[in-house]
């Protein structure tokens, strides 16, 4: 077979703690990711040429800065096929809004080419490789909602009950580099015991990202009057965990207008994964 469709799922960070700066840049942190099931849409298909086209939803992102380009010229040396691929991509997930949309593009694309083009790359290699297209992708390579510690490459696999979110994007940009290179970060929270619970737990990013960003805590007092709240990553997208699909699209329905926001169900294991292992046994 040479065509391969696979969702790219969005991620929440249950919590984000950030316990140290390194003498190279970099935090120390510790971070529960848990996957939705609600993505973007990738389709690859081997093409008639040698080189690598991306159409749809790219946002007129040059060819060269766009992640699932950069993914496909990393497994470009292990290929093992003449064809190029050619990835056609239906945008789902905000830009910048914390729920790891072009990191999961990325990872995804590695997963689908790896096979496409027989590759032949265990998820672990795919994972490093995936690393050097950004800190997430690992996770999303991975497949499994997962504690993240270090800079976010070292996953403990974690079961959590299935959960319905509301997810909001404010319609803001937030910078990454910036909050983490901001002087007011919290850099010192103390690293989890074996015994940790999410009720103890918090976004480190969260009261700077407010400050810096009025309309994310808007966001969050907003959903307050349907349960506790949360914003993901760096932001912008807030969250608030329900019991149900009904209870969850109540507050969708009611989400004012200049904001955009989705319903989702999590999983612990990426939608992406599921997807891939079926096509597999096709």
């Amino acid at each position: 077979m040479t065509s391969l469709t696979l969702m790219a799922p969005a991620k929440l960070n249950l919590f984000l703690h950030i316990n140290a700066r390194r003498e190279d840049g970099y935090h120390e942190l510790e971070t529960l990711f848990t996957f939705l099931d609600f993505g973007d849409e990738l389709t690859f298909s081997l093409s008639h040429d040698t080189k690598i086209h991306i159409t749809g939803d790219t946002a007129d992102i040059p060819l060269e800065d766009n992640l699932i380009y950069k993914a496909a010229m990393a497994l470009y040396p292990y290929k093992q096929v003449e064809q190029g691929i050619c990835v056609q991509l239906t945008k789902k997930l905000p830009m910048g809004g914390g729920v790891g949309g072009g990191s999961s593009d990325a990872a995804t694309t590695l997963l689908a080419i790896n096979q496409l083009w027989k590759c032949h790359l265990s998820n672990e290699k795919l994972a490093q490789l995936g690393l050097s297209l950004g800190a997430d992708v690992p996770v999303f390579v991975n497949g499994k909602t997962a504690l993240a510690q270090g800079v976010g490459e070292k996953l403990t696999p974690v079961t959590l009950p299935q959960r319905w979110y509301c997810v909001v994007f404010p319609n803001v940009h937030v910078s990454t580099a910036q909050v983490f290179t901001h002087p007011d970060l919290p850099r010192d929270t103390n690293k989890l015991s074996q015994h940790w619970a999410l009720s103890n737990t918090r976004n480190d990013c969260e009261a700077l990202v407010k400050k810096l960003y009025p309309e994310v805590e808007k966001t969050l007092v907003w959903l307050l009057k349907y349960g506790p709240t949360r914003m993901t990553g760096t932001g912008a997208c807030c969250f608030v965990e329900l019991d149900s699909m009904d209870a969850a699209q109540r507050v969708l329905s009611s989400l004012p207008s200049y904001w955009q926001g989705f319903i989702a169900q999590s999983s612990n294991i990426s939608t992406a994964h599921v997807q891939l292992d079926s096509w597999l046994k096709m």
